[in-house]
């Protein structure tokens, strides 16, 4: 749909495709079509599932530095929350989103790989924040999502230093959830998402809301978003469905409403 950015929709199945050679670096243009690819395939009935994938050889490398060189306080000011806005489009993708990391996913491609549910990445990927070693910080979410994924002392050393870590670690982290081989990053993402690509629609959305939110909030205020969830699921034809079959003791057939 983009000149670096594309969807792909198969069984139920988006893969938003990073291709701006040779690293994938994420400048306004790879940004703005990330976010549109995002608002696209979260709006589309006929996707239950979404796919982040950079390519055979690298997820992202990070943000385009030449491009921000040359940006004043007065220019970053204003694109900074254009780039967090876009990132979070990603986030706010409202059906299971999984990471297929291979190769580099640093910086802003760190970031990106942050906004999604699951991460996959290949034995050879390495992670990590290294804004530090240029005199700033992550500015599209780093220093935000990483502490809740991993911890705040975990989050700090890696913000604070700027190393990277193989995957290997990054699993140990906590900052992927399973490591392959290279070659199969892809097909384990695609099975991952296969495991949702039948299952009912508006639940998982609205599990996924609830999860996110609540994390946001005290835990009384996420048992409100929670019980307004759960409750106002009573009146999808999914939820009619999946307890009838469970009392005939069959599958239940979800139809998205």
């Amino acid at each position: 749909m983009g000149e670096f950015v594309s969807v792909e929709i198969v069984d139920r199945i988006a893969t938003i495709r990073l291709d701006r050679p040779k690293m994938n670096a994420l400048n306004r243009q790879v940004q703005e079509e990330i976010a549109e690819s995002a608002r696209l395939v979260d709006a589309d009935p006929g996707v239950h599932a979404v796919i982040l994938y950079g390519g055979e050889r690298v997820f992202a490398a990070g943000a385009d530095i030449k491009e921000m060189a040359v940006m004043s306080y007065a220019d970053m000011a204003v694109h900074s929350k254009v780039l967090q806005d876009c990132f979070t489009a990603v986030a706010r993708i409202g059906k299971p989103v999984i990471a297929a990391i291979t190769g580099y996913a640093l910086g802003g491609g760190c970031e990106l790989a942050l906004c999604a549910d699951f991460r996959v990445a290949g034995e050879s990927a390495k992670l990590g924040q290294p804004e530090i070693t240029l005199g700033i910080i992550p500015g599209a979410g780093g220093t935000q999502r990483l502490p809740r994924l991993i911890g705040p002392s975990r989050a700090k050393d890696l913000i604070f230093t700027g190393r990277h870590v193989g995957a290997a670690e990054a699993l140990s982290l906590g900052l992927v959830d399973r490591v392959v081989p290279d070659g199969e990053v892809y097909t384990a993402a695609l099975e991952l998402a296969a495991t949702f690509a039948e299952g009912p629609v508006a639940a998982v959305r609205a599990a996924k809301l609830a999860v996110d939110h609540g994390l946001e909030t005290d835990l009384d205020t996420g048992l409100e978003i929670e019980r307004l969830q759960f409750s106002g699921l009573f009146a999808t034809e999914d939820a009619k469905e999946g307890m009838t079959a469970f009392s005939e003791k069959r599958r239940p057939t979800f139809t998205g409403r």
